[in-house]
């Protein structure tokens, strides 16, 4: 099957724009989800927050007349899928729970990279030493920000980059996704791993549920409906134009998420986290450019 994506620079400009507000969106889901996580145990924030973006994907999947389950759902890449979804769901929020959103985000760029890793790892792609260097280079980023052997260090943030690592196995296990699964069933089941993430941190810690306050709804409802919004518009994104003019675009997930750190948690910025977010966006940015050229020469 042929799929017509446009390659003109007003589609590019469009796509980049799709990118662009997903990343902003994406940015205060996790804002709102660490607002939340003051106020109840994060498990049960994971849980609800899984449940509200579920019944959105469940409610799109049954207007569009697709079914919710089908045998592709339990095939092996699926599953492994969810594994990952779970695993970078949970420490993911975990971090957002417990150390600062600015540093969250930051080490959080470095899943293009661990993609790209796994992607010569798993399915054999090519990719020459230049590439590989760059890798190396922004995972050095991921130790710069993290510093450990410091005085600065800190075991929490070891959260977030198991949270990151998560999430590229999450992205490599989709590309080997039954293609008859849309992008809605996709998010529907990326939900429920998180419901399923939620309640499995619940029971390790065997915290009791808490009634949520009229307080913390605000905070949740912002979470679902950001959630589902940016994925859509991910989604919208990397159907309009060329994926290498638009994926480059990920990175400005940086940028919101330091903002809303100083403005909304009154963060500061080290310049330990100044270098090693530099790092890793040159060594994103530089993976793209030269897997484009690459491309460009076959």
């Amino acid at each position: 099957m042929t799929i017509h994506i446009a390659t003109d620079r007003k589609a590019n400009l469009a796509g980049s724009v799709w990118m662009i507000a997903a990343m902003a969106i994406f940015s205060i889901e996790d804002a709102c989800i660490k607002a939340a996580s003051e106020m109840l145990p994060i498990g049960e924030v994971l849980i609800i927050f899984g449940l509200g973006g579920a019944l959105v994907f469940a409610g799109v999947a049954l207007i569009n007349k697709e079914p919710l389950f089908s045998p592709d759902v339990v095939s092996r890449p699926m599953c492994i899928r969810v594994v990952f979804e779970i695993t970078g769901r949970l420490f993911y929020g975990l971090a957002l729970a417990l150390i600062p959103l600015s540093a969250a985000t930051v080490i959080l760029q470095a899943t293009p990279l661990v993609v790209v890793a796994g992607a010569a790892v798993v399915f054999g792609e090519k990719v020459g030493w230049r590439r590989w260097t760059a890798i190396i280079i922004g995972l050095v980023g991921v130790v710069i920000i993290i510093q450990p052997g410091t005085d600065s260090f800190s075991t929490l943030s070891l959260l977030a980059v198991l949270g990151m690592f998560g999430f590229a196995g999450r992205d490599l296990a989709s590309r080997a996704a039954p293609a008859g699964l849309s992008t809605t069933i996709l998010g529907l089941y990326g939900f429920l791993s998180i419901v399923v993430a939620g309640g499995l941190f619940s029971l390790w810690k065997a915290e009791p549920f808490v009634l949520p306050g009229v307080g913390v709804f605000p905070y949740v409802l912002g979470a679902v409906v950001a959630g589902v919004v940016a994925y859509s518009c991910l989604m919208k994104a990397m159907r309009i134009g060329e994926v290498s003019a638009v994926t480059p675009f990920r990175y400005s997930r940086l940028l919101f998420g330091i903002a809303l750190g100083i403005v909304l948690f009154g963060e500061q910025l080290s310049f330990a986290m100044l270098v090693g977010s530099g790092l890793i966006v040159l060594s994103g940015l530089f993976i793209f450019w030269r897997g484009r050229q690459v491309e460009a020469t076959q």
